[in-house]
């Protein structure tokens, strides 16, 4: 178990995103996504993640199906601010005080709980001081409809803000192998105050798992073929850095999601990884890397291998970057 922030969450070392079961990755199966959730409950994975913008709430309406009779289980965690349009279409940020008792309500319906153990703000939105929407949200806490706050994608002067505003428990923020920007400044502002850290995308969109060898493998649904390293030209670029991943993991007699997964553990206590999946084989794979013991020459060569940006192309579309606000 890891502790997330200092107000007593305790979450398991490795989370289940839950982003990928409702059609952004490919075509949903919500049989074998509801009994990936059963069975990573069943092996100790308590840390499921969501949002009310994973396909328009249908993701967390998943997840509260899954977690019928189960709830006692799961430390769950969903998001808010990051609107979508009715059939999933990219809307605009809010995070104005009076939409937050509004969007946490409505996620709690779709839940069907009446707690969200762990609340984020799933972007920044940069019309509202951050004071006050971080105001509004430690008021759930106030009300018992939430335990602990996060927010996500922040700069550090804007997580100082947030957090002593309220103390949060948690900043989730893009971070693998090949997304390693936040260890300048996001990664020691977080550990200065306190907070943990929770990595989404640790398996760089499932390119560090080594399934991808062309963009063909994508079949034409999923949204990767929006994201500028998953392009033509980009795409055959990053392939040389799988050889990297793939030759510590031929040392370990493991995989290569599992190096890209050992590596984050190895970075610090505070930080929880929450690759996602749809499939209970992958996430044994992923469940796995925990017993992955890396030593100080792996991951002197996975660095080296992997500098700041050593990815050919941004984690995002121009336009979703700038919108970070980063």
């Amino acid at each position: 178990m890891r502790a997330l922030g200092t107000g007593g969450l305790h979450v398991s070392d490795i989370g289940l995103g839950c982003y990928g079961m409702s059609g952004e990755y490919g075509s949903p199966n919500d049989s074998e996504s509801i009994a990936t959730i059963h069975h990573a409950l069943d092996l100790g994975l308590n840390f499921i993640d969501t949002s009310d913008a994973y396909s328009a709430g249908k993701n967390e309406q998943l997840v509260g199906e899954a977690l019928k009779g189960r709830r006692d289980k799961a430390i769950l965690a969903t998001k808010f601010g990051n609107v979508r349009g009715p059939n999933g279409e990219r809307g605009f940020t809010n995070g104005r005080p009076e939409y937050v008792p509004v969007a946490c309500d409505a996620s709690l319906k779709r839940l069907g709980v009446d707690m969200i153990d762990l609340f984020y703000l799933h972007r920044i939105d940069a019309d509202v001081p951050i004071e006050e929407t971080v105001g509004a949200m430690a008021r759930l806490i106030e009300a018992g409809k939430v335990r602990y706050l996060g927010i996500c994608e922040a700069g550090a002067n804007t997580i100082r803000r947030a957090h002593a505003t309220h103390p949060l428990a948690a900043l989730q923020t893009e971070y693998s192998l090949w997304s390693r920007d936040v260890e300048a400044e996001i990664l020691p502002t977080v550990r200065e105050l306190g907070i943990g850290f929770v990595a989404y995308s640790p398996l760089g969109r499932g390119f560090l798992t080594g399934a991808f060898r062309a963009r063909t493998d994508l079949i034409e649904a999923d949204r990767r073929h929006d994201h500028p390293r998953f392009k033509e030209g980009n795409f055959e670029q990053n392939l040389g850095l799988l050889d990297i991943v793939e030759g510590v993991a031929e040392r370990h007699g493991a995989s290569a999601s599992q190096v890209a997964l050992a590596w984050l553990l190895s970075r610090g206590n505070e930080i929880v990884p929450i690759p996602g999946t749809k499939r209970r084989n992958f996430l044994d794979q992923n469940w796995g890397a925990r017993t992955v013991k890396l030593d100080a020459g792996d991951i002197a060569a996975l660095e080296a291998g992997f500098p700041l940006h050593a990815a050919a192309g941004g984690r995002y579309p121009k336009g979703q970057l700038d919108k970070l606000g980063l």
